[in-house]
């Protein structure tokens, strides 16, 4: 019965792999609750064990069983054919999975853990939302854990993509930790779903959340970390992503800064590196043929300044009163004139790189954000431009028109 897994994952004393191995002796919690004490003697266990499992008392899963049918909130025993098949075969799986909202189809697509510092740069937070949307828009099932920083863009990008996202809490799926996500978790609810091996109620704790890493990479394929430090729950995360088999992504960062210290040791440990969801999502094209493809990100057209609507001007002719020519002063010296010379061949992403700059230096992940296309296309176009001398590569990386 639910009651018996609910009651065999609130015990105390024993640790998930001990309570995963004691589910490989007995057919359920039901059965193991119904073991005499020399039934449970004869299976060779420890004290420690025995003394755990004599607890009997049903009274706390009452609770937690009247507390989910009041807020709606759904419970996955182990053995439940929709719990993760992925994480179900981790050696450590929660007996108990409690969840909010729709269960996506775990197993049908690339389930990808998005996982990072809370306090990430900007660099950090629009790549989030960026790499989330496109990793989404490729087939891919955004998974990550909810927090303040590279978790939550993340998953708005994927959520604001309109697809399915995950978000794995150290906590009751209950409270709303952190406290700003509280309408965005209320939201997601109904366009994927929140989960947790904590039963309603749980309030966040330190200790919760480096338990919580290990579900994020037991339901996903891979995991990506976008910017982490050196001591970061992100690396957490990685590590048990690569004690379970997983595969590890990571976004190349700045090696001057702090906050990209960790992420970029990880590629020094020869993690995966990636410019774009895609080179995340591709990994599994052979595995979900029918559900991973390739998406074009779709370019915007940049919002006109200072009138809303486009002015075509009054076509009047360069005609002077004596019908000659108007001259164009400082001749040399003329933008027009130069605008006026043949340009390089530009391709559709340069030329969209072009229509944004300015004689003001700006940062290439403000172009990569404005543009919303992979990464690695508009670094690329930059590239190009600088070579074709229409653009210029300040210190630090800003560009400009030349």
């Amino acid at each position: 019965m639910l009651i018996h897994w609910i009651w065999f994952a609130e015990l105390t004393g024993i640790t998930p792999l001990q309570k995963r191995r004691l589910l490989e002796h007995f057919q359920d919690p039901e059965e193991l609750y119904g073991c005499s004490e020399a039934a449970l003697a004869a299976k060779g266990l420890s004290e420690k064990i025995q003394k755990a499992l004599q607890n009997r008392d049903l009274q706390k899963a009452q609770q937690i069983l009247r507390a989910c049918n009041k807020k709606n909130i759904g419970i996955l025993p182990l053995a439940d054919i929709a719990y993760p098949g992925r994480l179900r075969n981790t050696a450590d799986a929660p007996v108990v999975l409690y969840y909010k909202g729709i269960l996506p189809r775990w197993d049908e697509v690339p389930a990808i853990g998005v996982v990072g510092t809370r306090k990430a740069t900007t660099y950090g937070l629009q790549t989030a939302y960026l790499l989330g949307s496109q990793i989404a828009r490729c087939g891919g099932l955004v998974i990550s854990g909810g927090a303040a920083g590279v978790d939550t863009e993340a998953m708005k990008g994927a959520y604001d993509a309109g697809f399915p996202v995950v978000g794995v809490l150290g906590c009751g799926v209950d409270i709303a930790y952190p406290r700003s996500n509280r309408k965005f978790f209320s939201d997601l609810e109904e366009n994927g779903c929140l989960i947790s091996e904590y039963a309603p109620g749980t309030t966040p704790e330190p200790w919760y959340f480096p338990a919580r890493n290990r579900i994020i990479s037991g339901i996903s394929n891979g995991v990506l970390v976008v910017e982490a430090p050196e001591k970061s729950g992100a690396l957490i995360t990685a590590r048990a992503a690569l004690e379970q088999g997983r595969d590890v992504f990571v976004v190349p960062g700045n090696i001057n800064t702090p906050s990209h210290a960790g992420s970029n040791a990880l590629l020094q440990d020869g993690a995966i590196p990636v410019l774009s969801g895609w080179d995340v999502v591709r990994e599994y094209e052979t595995l979900y043929p029918d559900k991973v493809k390739r998406q074009e990100e779709k370019r915007q057209q940049p919002p006109l300044k200072v009138a809303q609507t486009p002015v075509i001007p009054e076509n009047k002719p360069d005609i002077c009163e004596n019908g000659q020519k108007k001259p164009i002063d400082n001749l040399e010296k003329s933008t027009y004139i130069e605008l006026g010379k043949k340009q390089p061949a530009l391709n559709e992403t340069e030329q969209a790189v072009l229509a944004l700059l300015t004689r003001q230096p700006q940062e290439s992940a403000d172009l990569i954000a404005k543009l919303d296309m992979p990464s690695g296309k508009v670094l690329s176009a930059i590239t190009t431009l600088t070579v074709k001398g229409l653009a210029y590569k300040h210190p630090g990386g800003r560009i400009s028109l030349k």
